[in-house]
């Protein structure tokens, strides 16, 4: 009777256990849970046996296999393994879409105040100098913190000559 009952309740662990969508992260990580609903940018699920609704960002996750046994492509994995891979790394600037991604360093990019640049080539070339900063440290995403363009006036704004370009941003990583 006590193999009966032990058998009886590892057929159920197992049912119960195959009716779980599985959300496997780019980290290496496999979430067991139900999941709500796939939005533009995260995907909101809850953890078997819990009632709290979670949200993780769709960067962070590779796919999701469904109960019904569909599988459903979420991204592929950006690797950034030095300098040279700058322009893999993406800036994100909503915090709502880095959940699941691990916090990095702050990091800065600008250009020198005395250039001739116009206003949108010097937002470029901070943009490129915060990006081969976060490649170098071989993370993939940046979260803009702050992008401004300063003329030689004092003016904020895009205006032509002299502008420098500041931006700041926090890294993350899978």
């Amino acid at each position: 009777m006590k193999k009966f009952l032990a058998l009886t309740a590892l057929f159920f662990g197992i049912i119960a256990n195959a009716q779980l969508d599985k959300i496997y992260r780019h980290n290496g990580e496999t979430i067991e849970g139900k999941v709500l609903k796939v939005e533009e940018y995260n995907i909101v699920f809850k953890y078997d046996g819990e009632d709290t609704e979670n949200s993780l960002s769709k960067y962070a996750v590779e796919k999701i296999v469904y109960t019904t046994g569909r599988t459903e492509n979420m991204t592929k994995k950006i690797v950034v393994k030095g300098k040279d891979d700058w322009e893999k790394v993406m800036i994100i600037e909503d915090k709502a879409y880095l959940g699941g991604l691990k916090k990095g360093d702050e990091i800065r990019g600008k250009t020198g105040f005395i250039s001739y640049h116009t206003g949108n080539t010097a937002d470029k070339k901070a943009e490129k100098k915060l990006k081969i900063e976060a490649a170098e440290k071989g993370m993939p995403f940046i979260f803009m913190l702050e992008s401004k363009d300063i003329n030689q006036t004092g003016y904020k704004g895009k205006a032509f000559g002299n502008v420098q370009s500041i931006k700041k941003g926090i890294t993350y990583n899978y």
